[in-house]
């Protein structure tokens, strides 16, 4: 969740580099593209069926092997024929990206050269031609990764989301936040994290937008124009205690009627009318 792997941009075919923390990452997309951050769904679904396998305390390999209706009905997709033709087109794009960097895993750290996907293969199609059942082979240090339970649970509700960036910043916010009330953040590094390849002006409207919305999954976000900073509250009472907190303190707050709109969907009510 740390580094931007994925493309905001469908048909993204630039060479992005990103350095933090002595770390790099170099994505290389394919001939058919970077993969996006809507192909990331495979590797949430896999590792997810991984988790499920290892909970139950059954043996985890790194070739996962599903049926591509149950992947698009957990992924909030249609089912329709030409959806198992973006299914195919997905695959193409993951086992195309290619990743360099010196990443650490399950306190490894190492130089690796791989595929977002090191293979994927239709197993059986049905009399439609269309793909029933799909194995794919994840790489190495993402399997280590689950081995090592070094995961973290998403809301169903983040395949809701259909914007890109919106999705972006729900991970980051999930990795940084975690068992955190809130986490602050500069605008400028948020943007770096996103890997938008907005103007950091664009980017900040896109945010503001976010807040106004209060439509994040888990959390509420305030902007501070002031500090050009960012703000992320957990759902739950810490993370009403921080906001609490922050209001008291005279920093910028989003407009009321914005949190009352995302508390409300998180207890599944109503939320009241803006026009009250």
């Amino acid at each position: 969740m740390e580094h931007p792997l994925f493309a905001l941009k469908a048909g993204d075919s630039r060479v992005r580099t990103y350095e933090r923390n002595g770390f790099t990452v170099t994505v290389k997309p394919g001939h058919d593209g970077c993969a996006t951050i809507h192909d990331k769904d495979l590797w949430i679904y896999c590792v997810s069926q991984m988790v499920e396998a290892r909970n139950a305390g059954q043996e985890v390999f790194r070739v996962v092997r599903f049926k591509a209706y149950d992947f698009l009905r957990a992924t909030n997709r249609d089912t329709s024929g030409r959806a198992y033709i973006r299914m195919g087109e997905m695959l193409a794009r993951l086992t195309g990206t290619r990743i360099e960097t010196n990443i650490e895993t399950a306190g490894k750290r190492e130089r690796g050269f791989f595929g977002l996907v090191d293979s994927a293969k239709v197993v059986e199609h049905d009399r439609r031609n269309r793909m029933v059942a799909v194995e794919v082979t994840l790489p190495y240090w993402l399997y280590r990764s689950v081995e090592a339970m070094h995961v973290l649970a998403l809301s169903r509700d983040y395949f809701r989301l259909r914007k890109p960036l919106e999705r972006r910043i729900y991970e980051l916010a999930r990795k940084h936040c975690g068992t955190q009330p809130s986490w602050l953040i500069s605008l400028a590094v948020l943007h770096k994290k996103s890997g938008s390849a907005s103007p950091l002006r664009n980017f900040r409207e896109d945010v503001r937008a976010l807040v106004q919305s209060g439509h994040l999954p888990d959390y509420l976000m305030s902007y501070d124009p002031a500090r050009d900073m960012v703000t992320f509250y957990a759902f739950g009472p810490t993370g009403r205690v921080a906001e609490a907190k922050d209001m008291l303190a005279g920093r910028p707050h989003a407009p009321l009627v914005a949190h009352e709109k995302a508390h409300a969907r998180k207890a599944g009510k109503r939320p009241r009318s803006a026009n009250r």
